[in-house]
């Protein structure tokens, strides 16, 4: 776990409770906190100042009661030895208050945590120790008290008081004098049935609908020859037979399987059987596509069947609608059968047939797209498929509907065109799935929350596939009513919980604690923040918000963290995070302001129907690829792609 701040900041306070601030203001009282503690409102405030002006409340004997808050619109006709606290200064004229940016950010790089080969030193075959309340586990942080016969534990998280009999903890468990680690792998001891990796599965699934017979010129002509043009279906076609030849030198036991598409879904296989043909009623039929899936024959390796299955991919011709959806499910199921496989995914149109369709101008709609994609997207999670989806620029194919699979299973999305499509399709493809049906559970002392996430101490996030360098954040923030008690606490703990299975289909689950510092009477100076923990959590929340269709508070988000940034760069230079994070901070918000144009627009109008409304609707294919890449943005330390600005 790594934190964007050495110590917790205990008086942020969230959005709501800012904008209800902002209301009081307006009503011309002093601003005091929930806790009742009066709150320093100058324009010398930091935004980081961990402080809170505390007005001493005179003993009953030597003064009077306290003056209730008083109108500041109008002055008291008698003089007060104790002025009233000093209105705020930095509302704007609209007397809106101006959200502060929340420094107390974690980070998890998810990515290493669950490559248990580099933690054989903390692995362990005891059993954890949990609360019975809130499932925190037993650590070296905890401290327990031992007799002759019980083990009282008074969980630092709850609260709640645990005893333990020593004769059950002796048992696969912890001895009373040795509690585990801060950082502990518990392997399970139950042995599993052995899985060869190379039965791992990759289908392609190929759009082959009309539009994709649209050429490109490849080749600039000059006065001796004519220039080359290539359709995007040929293009496509040579990048398999690339992608099937490289296979066959690197891993030759590796199978591979072709679906396709267009006004009905074939399914090839390997190349060698009788072509499956679903056309008409079967591209409604949710349950009868996902059976046919998952009983579909086990194709056979790569080196027994590149040469019929290069042959299948030659013969195809474009023609036809686009049935997506129904491709989509049964590739899916199909690569269900063994935990880590592929689905690739390549098209140039929205889906207009058949379930999942896109079109909504069609005679008939069937299951709503959103609920489809959501609903596969979650059943590929859970048996540990990994999704990637590729379409052609230049077209609108409802990216942002379509890539939720690649977006909720650990995928690639893309935008390509005939001179990337292969390197893209390999790409998906060498992406190794390093732990499969992954959860994350964060706990934190109670008393905090985690805004946008969970409203109390506990948050759990299903997290599913991991691949190399994916890295999640989380904010938290202290219950305003709780400021003053956390303010007299030295160290607060916090616990990740990350449970997950191995390629070898093992249950594992890895236990971090750490204790972090609580300061009372010093500002946070802005240049000992980590950048970077910061940027990737700005980037990842305002992406995720506007992809839920929540823009004003993604704009919110993004308004403080450029001042945040801004204050942090004046005192930390660090012109290469500057640069990226800033970046993504001006994409975001572009992207944020022509969704806002865009619906207000649509609403004055009523141009589209009610289902075109959302956000997600109004989201250019461009723009889709830029927040999805956004939800999934890592330290610029890590290898990563950079991210594409997009055009006005």
């Amino acid at each position: 776990m790594e934190f964007a701040c050495s110590h917790v900041v205990c008086n942020w306070r969230s959005e709501s409770l800012t904008e209800d601030e902002a209301k009081v203001s307006n009503q011309g009282s002093a601003s005091t906190l929930p806790c009742g503690l009066f709150r320093a409102q100058s324009i010398s405030d930091h935004p980081y100042d961990n402080r809170i002006t505390v007005v001493q409340k005179p003993a009953p004997s030597m003064f009077p009661p306290p003056v209730p808050p008083r109108n500041i619109r109008k002055r008291s006709s008698f003089s007060s030895p104790v002025p009233p606290p000093l209105p705020p200064r930095d509302l704007e004229s609209n007397e809106e208050t101006r959200l502060k940016a929340n420094i107390n950010v974690v980070s998890l790089k998810v990515g290493s945590l669950v490559d248990i080969n580099k933690a054989s030193a903390i692995q362990s075959t005891q059993k954890p120790v949990h609360c019975a309340k809130c499932s925190a586990v037993l650590s070296s942080a905890s401290s327990p008290v031992t007799n002759q016969s019980t083990t009282l534990w008074c969980c630092e998280f709850c609260g709640k008081e645990n005893v333990f009999p020593q004769s059950s903890l002796k048992r696969g468990r912890f001895t009373s004098r040795s509690p585990p680690g801060r950082d502990v792998l518990y392997m399970d001891e139950k042995e599993t049935d052995y899985e060869n990796l190379d039965d791992m599965l990759i289908v392609l699934c190929v759009d082959i609908s009309g539009s994709m017979s649209v050429t490109s010129e490849i080749s600039p002509g000059n006065s001796m020859r004519s220039p080359t043009y290539v359709s995007r279906l040929q293009g496509v076609q040579e990048a398999l037979q690339m992608v099937l030849s490289s296979l066959l030198k690197t891993s030759s036991h590796r199978r591979v399987a072709l679906v396709t598409f267009n006004n009905e879904v074939t399914v090839y296989g390997d190349g060698t059987g009788v072509p499956l043909c679903l056309k008409d009623w079967a591209l409604l039929d949710y349950d009868y596509l996902k059976t046919e899936g998952e009983n579909y024959k086990t194709p056979h390796c790569i080196a027994e069947t590149i040469q019929p299955l290069t042959q299948k991919i030659k013969e195809l011709r474009e023609h036809g609608a686009t049935a997506l959806g129904p491709a989509a499910l049964i590739s899916v199921a199909m690569a269900s059968q063994f935990t880590g496989s592929k689905v690739i995914i390549c098209t140039d149109g929205q889906a207009n047939i058949g379930l999942g369709q896109l079109d909504q101008e069609s005679s008939h709609c069937p299951t709503p797209s959103p609920y489809f994609y959501n609903q596969l997207a979650h059943f590929a999670a859970e048996k540990g498929v990994i999704v990637s989806v590729m379409t052609f620029e230049g077209e609108d194919c409802r990216l942002a509907e379509v890539g939720k699979l690649a977006d909720h299973t650990g995928g690639r999305i893309n935008i390509v065109n005939i001179g990337t499509v292969a390197t893209e399709i390999q790409s998906a493809i060498s992406d190794n799935v390093l732990a499969t049906s992954v959860m994350a559970t964060l706990l934190a002392p109670d008393g905090m929350y985690f805004p946008y996430e969970e409203d109390n101490h506990r948050l759990v996030r299903e997290i599913g596939n991991v691949t190399e360098a994916v890295e999640i954040t989380f904010q938290f923030a202290v219950r305003p009513e709780r400021v003053e008690s956390f303010q007299q606490r030295d160290r607060v703990p916090f616990q990740l919980q990350l449970s997950f299975r191995t390629r070898e289909l093992q249950n594992v689950t890895r236990v971090i604690t750490q204790q972090k510092r609580v300061t009372t009477s010093s500002w946070v100076w802005a240049g000992s923040l980590n950048m970077s923990v910061l940027g990737v959590h700005c980037a990842q929340l305002c992406a995720r918000l506007t992809m839920e269709g929540r823009v004003q508070e993604a704009q919110r988000q993004l308004t403080a963290q450029q001042d945040l940034l801004k204050d942090i760069s004046q005192q930390k230079p660090s012109p290469k995070e500057e640069s990226i994070y800033g970046n993504w901070i001006s994409t975001m918000s572009m992207i944020c302001e022509d969704l806002t144009t865009v619906n207000q627009n649509t609403t004055e109008t009523d141009a589209q129907p009610a289902s075109r409304t959302s956000s997600t609707a109004s989201l250019t294919d461009a723009a889709a690829n830029v927040v999805y890449q956004m939800k999934r943005a890592k330290s610029v330390s890590e290898k990563r792609q950079q991210v594409p600005m997009v055009g006005n």
